[in-house]
């Protein structure tokens, strides 16, 4: 039996205990049966684990036992990486299983021989002397990468703009008319991952695949016995961005550049390609020029129905003529796409293009050669426009979920949706509601750590309202003091960009003021992973971030002894999707900030108070500058729901808080030792 053979591993005499630092945990092998239990019967797990708990040894366990295949998806790339090449091998091992494993991601993390061939050949693709550079990187690492996973080119970053002309697309993948479809990296990876017992993926690529299979397409992941969804909190926003549509002036102006260039290779004497790409262009910039009224509107962006609202009465028609300009192109490239497979695959892109504008206007679209039309499901979808500083960008994103990915499941399919916040106050009916998970088993797995001697939760008493303009330097400087009492080692944690720099900048002025030395980062100074590796490296660093901060940082041990909160992190409310979720509610009779805005708040601010204590012996101080987390009577319901820290909202308590852990702190000889039993 499955939950027998499991718990057995966990054991004071099992496998795992010969791995070096590894501790049997109550709720670490409870968690890890009742994975079990559900790899069994393909019944659906709702698992919330506390920060410590464990729960990456706790599914991974089964999973390797279980015998079928499985299907790991992590919420990135990073986790993904690291769950392949940390976690998994080291558990591999201890079992001593012969299980083979597999990392798939999508298409477009592999270097693409072909089209990596073309921009050699066209050094008119290059823009500056750095991608020249970084060309040569990328054809040494190609010729030598038994994988070619961009991840693993170091000296080329990932967010490098080269990246996207040197690998392919679903549209303009040649398939097997390639010429180099006998090295292709991606077929390597998917073959690998059909042959393997576990595979590893992420969110965006399971979300992707389900986007796929919607349209009639069924060739990105492998059928599996079972799923198991590692930050499983993450899933409703992906399923949002992934079943919408998106659109820039870019990527059209950029698929102009490129239609030109293939034409102008392959068939030269066809039109005049300049005139034809021409039209596209100016289109698209008299369809921009006239969203510019959007300068005024709140986050410049608005939903399709209120544009008039801002003085875009012909919106409709300047997209009618990007639309026209397309067909055009369309009509140009099916005419000679025969001539070449790039011409083809051109074909495919304006195609797919021409699919999203129709798919944004509400229009029923083919979803594939011989599928059935796709119907745009305008009803149940929010689409709005936003305005760039040099571009303009279309979205469309349903207002729910939760049919379509119910939908994706293949029934007797196990499926374990695992996270530290996936509850709100205990009730995981917000999270099941979102995804359609109707019937599922939940459990709740509290963290093992002693979060009222490791942690002190500060409300500061004195500070404006949040919607103060005195609030920002308000905020600044009681955390200067507190700052001064941690000697760094703080991650500030801002709801808005805007905030960032606000506060950054105001940060800078007290270390002038004070003489600190001490290293000030801020997101968007360098990649997140850069970012964080030195706040881990640097003494006394201070990194001031947004969103992509809250969650995912793991930075154990004295590095990080802060974590301070500007405001409670409400989504914006002038945010389309927050916005017709809003009103969807409140049409359907229901109550929109208890039902939605305040449980996705509940969760961002666990989310974000969760990066402060990731081990046994970390210590730290919680500060959350928003007095309505104490004031409103919802602020309660809110702290409730965080880790139960030591509560204070006297700063010299936190002063003293600081002094007296430094008095008794002793070394810690092996923190990733105290960890090893946790992944």
């Amino acid at each position: 039996m499955l939950e027998t053979q499991v718990a057995a591993q966990f054991a004071e005499d099992g496998a795992l205990a010969r791995v070096p630092g590894f501790r049997p945990r109550v709720a670490q092998v409870e968690l890890a049966r009742a994975i079990a239990r559900t790899l069994s019967s393909g019944s659906t797990l709702v698992a919330e684990a506390g920060t410590g708990t464990g729960k990456t040894w706790a599914y991974l366990v089964p999973a390797l036992l279980a015998g079928g295949k499985v299907l790991i998806s992590t919420g990135t790339r990073t986790l993904q990486d690291q769950l392949f090449k940390r976690d998994l091998p080291r558990v591999r091992a201890a079992l001593a299983v012969p299980a083979t494993v597999a990392l798939l991601k999508g298409r477009g993390n592999y270097v693409c021989h072909y089209h990596l061939a073309n921009l050699e050949q066209d050094d008119r693709g290059l823009r500056s002397r750095s991608e020249v550079a970084q060309l040569r990187r990328i054809r040494v690492f190609a010729n030598e990468s038994q994988t070619g996973d961009r991840a693993e080119l170091a000296t080329v970053p990932e967010t490098a703009e080269i990246w996207q002309r040197v690998t392919s697309t679903h549209d303009n993948c040649l398939g097997q008319e390639c010429p180099n479809v006998r090295d292709c990296f991606v077929i390597k990876a998917r073959r690998q991952a059909q042959e393997a017992d576990i595979v590893v993926v992420n969110h965006a690529l399971f979300m992707a695949d389900l986007a796929l299979r919607e349209e009639g397409v069924t060739d990105l992941l492998p059928e599996a016995s079972a799923v198991i969804f590692d930050e499983a909190h993450q899933l409703p926003d992906t399923a949002t961005r992934f079943l919408g549509d998106s659109l820039s002036t870019h990527q059209l102006l950029d698929l102009s550049r490129q239609v030109q260039a293939v034409g102008l290779a392959q068939a030269r004497e066809s039109c005049h390609w300049a005139e034809l790409c021409g039209a596209l262009e100016t289109a698209v910039r008299e369809w921009r020029l006239g969203c510019a009224p959007l300068e005024q509107a709140p986050g410049r962006k608005a939903t399709l129905e209120s544009l008039a609202r801002f003085g875009i009465e012909d919106f409709g028609a300047r997209l009618e003529q990007v639309c026209a300009a397309l067909e055009q192109m369309e009509a140009v490239l099916k005419a000679c796409a025969e001539r070449h497979p790039d011409l083809a695959a051109a074909q495919r892109t304006v195609q797919g293009i021409l699919a999203r504008l129709e798919r944004w206007q509400g229009k029923a679209v083919p979803a594939a050669e011989g599928a059935p039309a796709v119907p745009a499901p305008a009803a149940g979808a929010v689409r709005w426009v936003e305005l760039g500083a040099h571009h303009l960008r279309i979205q469309r994103a349903p207002l729910s979920v939760s049919e379509t990915f119910s939908r994706c499941r293949v029934p007797g399919q196990a499926w374990v949706m695992t996270s530290a916040t996936l509850s709100v106050w205990g009730d995981f009916a917000h999270f099941i509601d979102q995804l359609g998970l109707s019937g599922a088993e939940i459990g709740y797995w509290e963290s093992p750590f002693d979060y009222a001697a490791q942690g002190l939760l500060f409300v500061p008493r004195s500070l404006p309202e949040p919607q103060s303009p005195r609030f920002t330097q308000a905020f600044v400087d009681m955390l200067a003091d507190v700052l001064a009492a941690s000697e760094g080692g703080a991650l500030v944690l801002c709801t808005t960009l805007r905030a960032v720099e606000r506060i950054a900048q105001a940060l800078e002025v007290v270390y002038d003021d004070r003489g600190w030395d001490w290293p000030l980062m801020r997101q968007g100074q360098g990649a997140r992973g850069e970012l964080l590796e030195r706040f881990r490296k640097e003494p006394h660093a201070v990194l001031v971030g947004s969103a992509t901060f809250w969650e995912g940082v793991d930075v154990p041990g004295d590095a990080l002894r802060l974590v301070a909160i500007d405001k409670l992190p409400f989504a914006p409310p002038d945010d389309p999707v927050v916005e017709a979720r809003v009103r969807a509610c409140r049409e359907r009779g229901g109550n929109p900030f208890g039902e939605y805005q305040l449980p996705e708040a509940a969760i961002a601010l666990k989310q974000g108070a969760g990066r402060l204590i990731r081990t046994e012996s970390d210590w730290g101080v919680l500060m959350v500058a928003d007095s309505r987390l104490v004031d409103k009577p919802y602020g309660k319901r809110l702290w409730r729901g965080l880790p139960p820290f030591a509560r204070t909202r006297n700063v010299e308590d936190v002063k003293a808080f600081f002094r007296e852990r430094r008095a008794v702190e002793v070394p810690d000889a092996d923190p990733a030792g105290k960890r090893a039993g946790q992944e």
